[in-house]
């Protein structure tokens, strides 16, 4: 057993020194060489060993990612070249599926920042390759990792299943609706796609190399012949060792001693980091916004001489409901996704560089050939004046005229076919003392009686003093009272094994210990047509749940954070355009507004907030937390 680890070691030792000599000598770049660049001919990309060959020489993968689905589509180039200047030579870019199939068989490729393929289009005009994550499955923090959520209508579902029959019929639908942008699109056939990533971290999640497999074949059926790659991590990968066969290897987090190691699993492909993390993700009621450095670790893989993907270069933003959430595998510790993607990214937010921008843009252009390009110039920002909303409408005013019923309360998927937004289900009950909530999915207030009387949030944090009993006055008297339940969302679990939480309710209620049934359920989806649909009446103008509304002026167009840190929860929308969700417990307190919701002159904001009935001030801010 000795020997057999020592002559492994000294072979990986052989292949490290080996890469590096590749690194300084087969890349042509110290020596003055050009590597290729989209040009719109056919080029070759292979994975040839344990390296990445393009046009028959060595190649090195210095890629960022970004999302479209993320950026404001006028921003896109902008955002590109930021990517180009700091030395990479490839974007690396999700498809979110369920961004462009909200319904069964209903396609979008044109809307908001839908036309993946216009982006596409713009790296190779930029001239920067690309690598292509196209999901079924992509997790990226994104609500339900990418799936759409008409899957849980399907009580039965198996998500990420082949074995599922109705999960794989909505996963070729998908595939050979996209598959025929994307394969002129392809390197061999004039376009900047180097390869294509088939799924997403699937050894978390499970070990049947067979459905990597079947994912596979079904590009390959509908003409995208690869190269392909997975992306992993190392210790995932070693517990469930789901590699597929000849795919390059992605290793997420990884350094050169992951990356030696990973040989073992892709002894003959090339294996990558395939996700290194310059910053991180961030959390409602998490203390502060994340972050992360990993400079001394690119200074190591650049050495070393092995490709990489920054995630994320540059986040953007989870506009509407599009943010995710994280739990662990029994479905405890929810833990929702801010509005914001900033990631403390190279590039933040609102496409400005960081200290870390320019720290990683000093070791990338230390390890290429020739002058980078210079940095591009600021997107423009705009201000506002301190403004104080007034009341617009209540929300219990534009109930739908007929509501849904039901024996028990059932999720909003399976009830409604809502996907998220508000659900308010409503009984009358005879007084009592104690009222038991399970199942809340994910944020409940409760009234009694047209008054608010406490709310449930599957968030624990000390700062909501939430329980799922909440004590009720027993009025003395055998009258009746109304119970309605207000059920916010999140987004739909995006990572491990609770992939694809139903949101409402999805328990049982009791009154003193007695299950009620009978529910009257109204669903509101705070989606384009509710809200243009949004009747301005306040019949209750002092019960929660009502909107306020405000007009700011700029005097010029350009980017704003409207801070709403004296606000408690709700949404938030400018000039019609859903900017997020806010909450008071953070550390996001300031939602980005790009400059084409914008307009020169007068500018709508309009503001649901559960809790409140009294304004309170709204204001222009510098960055998502509000800091000077």
């Amino acid at each position: 057993m000795k020997r057999r680890q020592f002559i492994r070691f000294a072979l990986l030792s052989t292949l490290a020194l080996d890469r590096r000599v590749l690194a300084t000598t087969s890349q042509g770049e110290p020596h003055g060489a050009v590597p290729p660049i989209p040009d719109g001919k056919p080029h070759r990309f292979a994975l040839q060993g344990h390296d990445f060959v393009l046009d028959g020489t060595r190649f090195q993968v210095r890629s960022g990612e970004m999302h479209p689905a993320r950026i404001p589509a006028s921003y896109w180039r902008h955002r590109i070249r930021m990517a180009k200047a700091m030395g990479l030579n490839t974007i690396a870019l999700y498809v979110m599926w369920n961004y462009l199939e909200r319904e069964p068989g209903v396609f979008d490729f044109t809307s908001e920042r839908r036309d993946f393929v216009a982006f596409i289009k713009l790296c190779q005009e930029e001239g920067m390759w690309v690598y292509l994550r196209p999901g079924p499955y992509i997790c990226g923090e994104w609500d339900m990792g990418g799936l759409p959520p008409y899957l849980l209508r399907n009580k039965a579902i198996k998500l990420r299943d082949r074995h599922d029959p109705d999960y794989m019929a909505a996963v070729q639908r998908y595939i050979a609706a996209v598959a025929p942008k994307i394969a002129p699109l392809m390197v061999d056939a004039g376009g900047p796609i180097l390869m294509l990533q088939v799924e997403n971290e699937y050894s978390s999640f499970a070990d049947d190399v067979g459905y990597l497999e079947a994912i596979r074949d079904l590009w390959k059926t509908h003409g995208i012949d690869g190269p392909f790659s997975i992306s992993d991590v190392l210790s995932d990968l070693k517990r469930r060792h789901a590699y597929l066969p000849d795919a390059a290897l992605g290793l997420d987090g990884a350094e050169p001693p992951q990356l030696r190691e990973g040989l073992h699993f892709a002894p003959h492909a090339p294996d990558w980091v395939g996700e290194a993390y310059p910053g991180w993700l961030t959390h409602w009621g998490e203390h502060e916004l994340a972050n992360k450095d990993c400079a001394e670790a690119l200074r190591k893989i650049v050495a070393d001489g092995y490709s990489f993907n920054l995630y994320v270069v540059h986040g953007g933003t989870n506009f509407g409901f599009t943010a995710g959430a994280n739990a662990d595998d029994d479905g405890s510790n929810f833990q929702p996704v801010v509005t914001s993607y900033d990631y403390s990214a190279p590039i933040n937010e609102r496409g400005d560089p960081t200290p870390a921008y320019h720290v990683l843009r000093d070791i990338i252009g230390r390890a290429t050939a020739g002058p980078l390009p210079p940095i591009p110039r600021p997107c423009p920002k705009a201000s506002f004046a301190d403004v104080l909303p007034t009341p617009f409408a209540s929300l219990w005013d534009n109930l739908p005229a007929t509501p849904i019923q039901t024996h028990a309360p059932t999720s909003n998927e399976q009830l409604l076919q809502q996907n998220q937004g508000l659900v308010i289900y409503r009984k009358t009950v005879k007084p009592g003392h104690l009222l038991h909530i399970d199942g809340v999915h994910d944020y409940a207030v409760v009234h009694i009686d047209q008054t608010e009387r406490g709310s449930i949030s599957r968030v624990r944090d000390h700062r909501l003093h939430s329980s799922p009993e909440l004590r009720l006055m027993h009025t003395g008297s055998d009258g009746e009272m109304t119970l309605d339940i207000l059920v916010d969302s999140f987004g739909h679990i995006n990572f491990g094994p609770q992939l694809g939480d139903r949101k409402g309710l999805v328990g049982s209620v009791r009154l003193d210990g007695k299950p009620l049934h009978d529910w009257h359920v109204y669903g509101l989806p705070l989606d384009d047509a509710f809200i243009a649909d949004l009747k301005p009446t306040l019949t209750r103008p002092d019960r929660p749940g009502m909107f306020f509304q405000a007009t700011v002026h700029l005097k010029k167009q350009g980017d704003v954070y409207v801070d709403l840190r004296a606000w408690t929860k709700g949404y938030v929308w400018v000039n019609g355009h859903l900017l997020g969700r806010y909450w008071h417990i953070g550390p996001q307190q300031c939602l980005y507004c790009p400059s084409e919701w914008l307009t020169t002159g007068d500018n709508r904001i309009l503001i649901l907030d559960l809790h409140q009935v009294h304004a309170a001030p709204v204001r222009c801010a510098d960055n998502l937390a509000g800091t000077a």
